[in-house]
């Protein structure tokens, strides 16, 4: 059985290859360096290229996709956030959905992240058209903007294709991590502007998680126990969510 992971070279995409390959998955990894498909997905040109490398290598069949690759708000261009985070992972999305319709009890799993819920879709800049304003508006925090509009707008875009996806016989769910000891984190707990804050909110669990806990659920949702698991998003960050939102849900 065959497995995309998109940002399989480091982080949560790293444990997810390291988790499907012992669970005796073929994997296709993606990433900007040490990948089966080496692309920029904050490129449109690169992320047509990177689905077409795949759709070959795989002779146009898939059990699985993974979509890891994501920037977090401590990156310099805000636009490039949104750029990979929201784009990119549409892309890769879209373009692999008939492979998996030639899959075996196919499905897929996009990371979003517990900051999707960090803004209503009714108020996404991206839904709006006014990311640039958005930016401008936040200063430099504009990260922030990015990262949360990116995340919730890819929820939803999930959402939405619920129904198509799984007439298609195609399931499809997104996990929520809150912090998660990977280089992300780490760049942002370096970060002068993101560092303190990082550091003083802390799970009621009282510690990160590690990558290979995502991982785990990654595959639960991947396999066949997870058969009427479709259009959910599960958020996976030590109660951090059940303490700011307590009452939504």
């Amino acid at each position: 059985m065959t497995v995309v992971v998109s940002g399989s070279a480091s982080g949560i995409g790293a444990a997810a290859v390291q988790r499907l390959r012992r669970d005796g998955r073929e994997v296709l990894g993606v990433d900007l360096r040490g990948a089966d498909v080496v692309a920029d997905l904050a490129d449109a040109e690169n992320r047509t290229a990177a689905v077409a490398s795949i759709l070959e290598r795989c002779s146009g069949s898939l059990d699985g996709v993974v979509l890891c690759a994501g920037l977090g708000p401590h990156v310099s261009d805000p636009q490039r956030v949104v750029d990979v985070n929201y784009h990119g992972a549409l892309a890769l999305l879209d373009g692999l959905f008939p492979a998996l319709q030639n899959g075996s009890e196919p499905a897929a799993v996009v990371v979003s992240s517990v900051a999707s819920t960090h803004i209503t879709w009714a108020d996404n800049p991206i839904r709006t058209g006014t990311l640039a304003e958005a930016f401008a508006q936040a200063g430099d925090f504009a990260g922030s903007v990015a990262y949360a509009s990116s995340k919730n707008a890819l929820t939803v875009a999930v959402r939405t294709r619920t129904p198509a996806w799984g007439a298609a016989g195609v399931r499809l769910n997104t996990v929520a991590p809150g912090s998660v000891d990977t280089p992300l984190l780490q760049a942002g707990l370096d970060d002068p502007r993101y560092g303190a804050l990082i550091r003083d909110f802390t799970a009621p669990i009282g510690r990160t998680g590690s990558p290979a806990e995502i991982a785990a659920l990654i595959g639960y949702l991947l396999g066949p126990q997870a058969g009427f698991i479709h259009g959910a998003q599960f958020v996976i960050d030590g109660g951090s969510d059940a303490v700011l939102r307590p009452t939504a849900f």
